[in-house]
């Protein structure tokens, strides 16, 4: 059996101790925790202490985790996602990604999720490429030294925006030991040429952690499961055949002033795809 989670992002109308038990209810197995000013703040003090904190309540509550960096305003109030890998400042995206491995550590999440950012106007591919991998290498030593993994999400935009990409960036880095891919199944059915399963199988031997939501081709609005042009029951089939044993994290940020309807409804959904993926076996 698969394993469901929730991206915290996704629950921030809901202290962060409700929003768990909302997903205990439910009857999600983990959280993919967000670092931002609403649950989990990687800028303020006592960072370590409060880690430990939520990952005792989090074993408590039998909860297994994964550690998200995706939140869009956190370093730059006017500016989403800025500053980047890429970019001027790129020095404080660097400290956020070391301070969200020692989060993970601390909090006992075995990955780190983490997207490029996009290429400034103007600057040269080679430049970005440059800074990108000069600033991964930065945070798998950091990675490395305290036992978590790292992996990139491809996304729109982004300068890793396709599997593709994902693949030329890890074959530029040496194919480092801890390092690996976040599969988002929702981008999968937008953007990747082929079937959603064809993805899940050639990400397989690096992929490390997975979204899912559901959008259709070609188009950037992010869907409740089952509202899309995403196979749910195929990317599910093809997880279980690959021997995916990660967590599959709903994200569904903009549905967040829903989620009491929303956070119970997707996991029913997932279940559905799955049965349906079992019955088409026997």
């Amino acid at each position: 059996m698969l394993r469901y989670a929730y991206v915290s992002s996704g629950l921030s109308r809901h202290r962060l101790e409700d929003a768990l038990e909302l997903l205990l209810e439910a009857g999600y197995d983990g959280v993919a925790l967000t670092l931002d000013h609403v649950h989990f703040d990687p800028l303020a003090p006592r960072l370590r202490v409060r880690a430990e904190r939520l990952g005792g309540l989090l074993d408590e509550l039998g909860l297994a985790r994964v550690v998200e960096t995706d939140s869009r305003f956190l370093l730059d109030r006017h500016r989403p996602d800025h500053p980047s890998l890429l970019s001027e400042g790129r020095q404080r995206r660097l400290e956020l990604l070391r301070r969200a491995v020692d989060v993970a550590a601390a909090v006992g999440a075995p990955v780190v999720s983490m997207r490029t950012g996009a290429a400034p106007r103007q600057q040269d591919p080679v430049t970005a490429w440059t800074l990108l991998m000069d600033g991964i290498e930065s945070v798998l030593t950091a990675a490395g030294r305290a036992g978590v993994a790292i992996a990139v999400e491809p996304e729109g935009g982004m300068l890793v925006e396709r599997l593709d990409d994902f693949f030329t960036l890890a074959r530029r880095l040496g194919d480092p030991a801890g390092f690996g891919l976040t599969l988002d199944l929702g981008h999968c059915a937008a953007v990747e040429p082929g079937p959603v399963e064809e993805s899940v199988r050639r990400a397989a031997e690096r992929l490390l952690h997975v979204h899912a939501k559901d959008m259709r081709r070609r188009g950037d609005e992010q869907l409740m499961l089952g509202d899309g042009d995403l196979d749910l029951r195929s990317a599910l089939r093809a997880l279980t055949e690959v021997g995916y044993g990660g967590l599959v994290a709903v994200e569904l940020p903009r549905h967040a002033h829903l989620a009491p309807d929303v956070v119970p409804r997707a996991i029913a959904r997932l279940r559905d795809a799955e049965r349906g993926r079992a019955e088409s076996t026997l």
